[in-house]
């Protein structure tokens, strides 16, 4: 067994990523096991996931898969967009990407990254019975969302709040779980408690997203700019919000490219 192939790191708003382009990975690369020594915090490099990376194709959509810290296979709209930060990635204004099967858009310049969500038929917001007495909203964004407003984020003990809603009878999928607190027209704060790392994380792009959607809906404002719990606030743009459904969802901010890991070969990848 050789060498295991080197792996550039990327982070965008406080998400941290792994990347291993596809021609690069062993003949017997194994996603979701990769990700479960990888990712973890403690055992392993504390990356909010990992990502296959596909050569850029002229003729079509750049393609990418990502695997969350417990291996589970998903989209991430954060690790889409620090994507563009990797070595060897296109140099375009506009990229169509396949995101885990997600058709989304890449568009860059002025040192940040915009992604437009995935929209259409399967995409937006959804009805469910959570007993929940404040104002909250659930989507489908090419993964479950969570969306509760309250009255100061910093308040809420998250461990104990999140988890009994993440894993909710009434959401088939389970749900990641964010935190949203109004702070004035246009900006909010907002924490997220994500599935597959089963904790809380600096971002979630894609809640990031919902939760900007959701806003504009109420409000008509189509602009958010939205503090995360990570360093940078990210901005969430939305051309129009119409019967449970987004279009025109842009989420945008800096990324950044971080370097490269050599993992021992000790480490216990297979390849």
């Amino acid at each position: 067994m050789g060498a295991p192939p080197q792996l550039q790191i990327a982070s965008a708003s406080g998400n941290v990523f792994a990347y291993l382009w596809a021609d690069a990975a062993p003949a017997r690369f194994d996603g979701p096991a990769w990700a479960r020594a990888l990712c973890p915090r403690g055992t392993g490099l504390g990356l909010d996931g990992l990502f296959l990376l596909e050569r850029p194709d002229p003729g079509g959509p750049w393609q990418m898969v990502h695997w969350d810290a417990d291996g589970s296979e998903t989209f991430c709209g954060n690790g889409t967009r620090a994507a563009l930060a990797v070595r060897g990635a296109p140099v375009s204004p506009v990229l169509e990407v396949l995101s885990n099967g997600a058709p989304v858009h890449l568009r860059q310049g002025g040192g940040e990254v915009a992604l437009r969500m995935p929209q259409g038929d399967g995409f937006g917001f959804r009805t469910a019975d959570l007993g929940l007495p404040d104002a909250w909203a659930y989507a489908w964004i090419g993964n479950p969302q969570l969306v509760i407003e309250v009255p100061e984020v910093a308040a809420v003990d998250l461990p104990s709040f999140a988890p009994p809603l993440r894993r909710h009878p009434a959401l088939a999928e389970g749900a990641n779980v964010n935190v949203l607190q109004v702070l004035a027209p246009g900006r909010a704060r907002i924490r997220s408690w994500e599935r597959g790392v089963e904790g809380e994380t600096l971002c979630c792009g894609t809640g990031c997203a919902v939760a900007g959607a959701w806003l504009a809906g109420r409000t008509g404002l189509r602009r958010w700019i939205l503090q995360p719990a990570g360093a940078d606030p990210v901005a969430v743009e939305v051309g129009a919000v119409e019967r449970g459904h987004w279009e025109g969802l842009w989420l945008s901010g800096p990324v950044r490219r971080i370097g490269t890991v050599d993992p021992d070969p000790g480490f216990g990848l297979e390849g």
